[in-house]
């Protein structure tokens, strides 16, 4: 084997040095082509509706000024699988090609998150999600499927994180499926009495949440509620005929609750009828379920709020016209 001379090591070595000086150059130009050279100054939303296509996507794309070459962007999304995603997103400033074209054919949507308030009723519910312009669709269907026969109760009010773009159908049914989730963790509870079925538990737990928003009282709220119907007392709760007339909205909309309102003639009103409403009167939340499966054990038949957002509680009807009548001064220094 002939031996390699000292001069030709030194020739393999430049022409090595020579070699990775190339090779980094080029890396480096790729990776500024791929991943440095973008028209993005800002972050753009860019929407990929259903069944579009790559060669449309494309040209949408280069014609917005969001990607500098359409064979790159092409040649990325073949490297990256060669399909793209539906859905709307969230294109940061300076993304290059290969960031965009791996954004759509993985599906890594701009997400957000919506609330459903506990104490909404279906009605509200709706209204809001309308509301909502990162939604899409509507929020009534036709079909025989459980997101279209939706009433209260059976949505459990949270906050959920979405893609932006998700159907308002599908975010609905999203709030269906966790309900009947919350519903099974239920399964082996005792009702108290005199309730029988999870219909019961529900309206009650409707009514708890509507008349106070505070975790703290919601088991005595429960409490009065369950000692009223064991002694065939009527519950006389407010929320029930408020449902009652804004026709199922549950919102007087800054209207006064008065007293001829208490006649409307409604199984909802509890003010004229004994026993439970026949359904709920609102969507609810844990905290209002549970205080109706674990109720204060209480004497308690009567609360009126005490104008610092609780309220208070009593056993007899003297004490009951007492702490009303506090109330009614407590009005007035607040009208004023």
């Amino acid at each position: 084997m002939k031996r390699i001379t000292k001069h030709q090591w030194k020739n393999i070595k430049e022409w090595t040095k020579f070699a990775l000086a190339i090779a980094c150059v080029v890396v480096f130009i790729v990776y500024f082509i791929f991943n440095i050279w973008s028209p993005v100054r800002k972050p753009i939303s860019v929407v990929v509706p259903r069944g579009a296509s790559v060669t449309g996507t494309t040209n949408y794309l280069y014609k917005n000024n969001i990607i500098k070459s359409k064979g790159l962007f092409l040649f990325s999304i073949r490297l990256n699988g060669g399909q793209i995603q539906a859905g709307e997103y969230e294109v940061p400033r300076g993304a290059g090609v290969w960031d965009v074209a791996s954004m759509l054919a993985h599906g890594r949507v701009a997400t957000t998150t919506i609330t459903i308030p506990e104490g909404f009723t279906i009605i509200q519910t709706k209204n809001m999600l309308m509301d909502a312009s990162f939604l899409v669709g509507d929020v009534n269907c036709d079909k025989d499927v459980p997101v279209c026969k939706l009433r209260d109760g059976d949505i459990f009010p949270d906050t959920y994180r979405i893609a932006r773009g998700t159907s308002r159908l599908a975010v609905l049914d999203l709030a269906r499926k966790k309900m009947e989730s919350v519903k099974n963790s239920f399964a082996n509870v005792k009702y108290p009495a005199p309730l029988k079925d999870w219909n019961d538990v529900m309206v009650l737990a409707s009514i708890v949440q509507k008349e106070t928003p505070l975790k703290r009282e919601m088991p005595i709220v429960a409490g009065v509620y369950l000692n009223r119907l064991n002694i065939n007392m009527r519950l006389q709760a407010c929320p029930t005929v408020v449902y009652a007339l804004t026709k199922f909205e549950g919102d007087m909309h800054g209207a006064p609750l008065l007293s001829g309102h208490l006649k409307i003639d409604s199984p909802y009103n509890t003010y004229t009828h004994n026993g439970l409403p026949p359904k709920p009167i609102a969507n609810v939340g844990y905290d209002a379920i549970r205080s109706v499966l674990k109720p204060a054990k209480t004497e308690y038949l009567f609360f009126v709020a005490d104008g610092h957002g609780g309220h208070k509680f009593s056993k007899t009807y003297s004490e009951h016209q007492k702490n009303h009548d506090d109330w009614r001064e407590i009005k007035k220094e607040l009208n004023k």
